[in-house]
């Protein structure tokens, strides 16, 4: 998988300029604001924390000693402490929820729904645990209880990054959905009677297979084949966690793990060969 880093950086270039005029026109400006500029400007922070989720490198103390001390050394005129980095990274956290919500992907009309653990710590240790005091819950999925929160997550087709929202461990599929239309494919676990109550009735149509214990019903066979094409988001996530780094239980402070995981997110969608699902060929039945 190759990136150009001369087109990401200008990609989040032009993205900080429009942001520091969106910031220079606040409500309410801050006079108390320090106005001394540091070694490294926005972009080149966002760059930074982007670029490391679409390099080979699992720790970014290592990236940062490494890939960009190393590697990248020649893309930048100074450098500060790495100590120093992390502890400017809280301020990344607003310019990078406002990218990710302008990357949201196309709205096609077909939406894969599903969710994902974000461990924040091993079983053994969950009551010694600090860090996420008060904000984690312990939660069961198919591969046993963990203790930490859910990624709520929906893409379109085309792989694309829809909507998202990070919670403790409760479904908000109506609360990260209210703007979509069309058709919604998710598991077993999304089945309630009020969420698909909801969701029809704004013009969104819940589809999910069926538990053992429940009556069988006449589904439309396109809608079947796109059920079993769910994989697809299944495949994302993997992607996220197993070669982007979106899930580890290293940090320190709750601020820098959702910075940590919005630059992920930021960074898949700049990821090129996104997973996708093929409509070219289906003639079953028409989509909005």
């Amino acid at each position: 998988m190759a990136i150009d880093i001369t087109a990401l950086y200008c990609c989040l270039d032009d993205f900080c300029k429009v942001f520091a005029d969106w910031e220079a026109h606040q409500l309410i400006p801050s006079p108390t604001r320090r106005q001394r500029s540091g070694k490294l400007s926005r972009a080149e922070m966002l760059f930074i924390m982007v670029l490391f989720h679409l390099s080979p490198y699992k720790n970014f103390k290592t990236f940062s000693l490494y890939g960009i001390g190393c590697q990248h050394r020649a893309c930048f005129r100074d450098l500060p402490h790495y100590d120093r980095f992390v502890s400017l990274m809280p301020r990344r956290f607003v310019p990078l929820m406002v990218l990710l919500h302008s990357l949201s992907g196309e709205e096609s009309g077909v939406y894969f729904a599903d969710s994902s653990k974000l461990t924040v710590c091993h079983n053994c240790r969950i009551g010694r645990h600090r860090v996420f005091d008060g904000l984690p819950a312990r939660g069961k999925t198919s591969t046993g209880w963990f203790f930490g929160l859910k990624l709520h997550f929906v893409i379109n087709h085309k792989g694309q990054i829809m909507a998202l929202k990070i919670t403790p461990g409760n479904t908000v599929l109506d609360e990260i959905s209210q703007h979509l239309r069309g058709k919604l494919y998710a598991d077993k676990g999304y089945i309630s009677r009020e969420v698909f109550t909801k969701l029809w009735q704004r013009g969104l149509h819940l589809i999910t297979g069926i538990r053992r214990n429940m009556r069988n019903h006449l589904m439309v066979l396109g809608d079947k084949i796109m059920l079993r094409k769910r994989f697809v988001i299944e495949t994302v996530l993997n992607i996220l966690k197993s070669e982007m780094g979106l899930e580890h239980t290293r940090h320190r402070s709750p601020v820098n793990a959702m910075v940590h995981i919005l630059s992920c997110l930021v960074a898949y969608a700049y990821r090129p060969g996104k997973p996708s699902v093929s409509l070219t060929n289906r003639k079953l039945e028409a989509y909005p």
